[in-house]
């Protein structure tokens, strides 16, 4: 009997509640240039670009240094750490850039 008063308590002050929607869906404008539908994708590809350019730069640079006979470190003394940390960063690098394209490239075509 307890449980029944409350339910019907509960109903006669949501049926009572006043109601009222302050929205502006109506009548704000809701259209948009489309700009962000050109410029996210070619942010997301200028970003895997220096993704990708920027550690191989420095790790080529690092691993040509090594080849050089005459580099004061001696030939071929670090040349396996280098192309080995070149396939990580690469790695690394595709994981990254996978996740930015299935993120945002895949949303970017959707709201056309």
């Amino acid at each position: 009997m307890e449980a029944n008063t409350s339910s019907t308590a509960a109903q006669s002050s949501v049926a009572d509640e006043h109601r009222e929607s302050f929205g502006t869906a109506k009548t704000e404008n809701l259209q948009d240039s489309g700009l962000w539908r050109i410029l996210l994708p070619a942010f997301i590809i200028i970003a895997s670009l220096a993704l990708i350019a920027i550690p191989l730069i420095i790790l080529v640079w690092l691993l040509s240094f090594t080849l050089n006979p005459h580099s004061p470190m001696g030939p071929l003394q670090l040349t396996w750490l280098w192309i080995v940390m070149i396939i990580i960063a690469l790695f690394i690098a595709g994981i990254l850039i996978r996740g930015m394209f299935k993120i945002f490239m895949s949303q970017a075509g959707n709201y056309s």
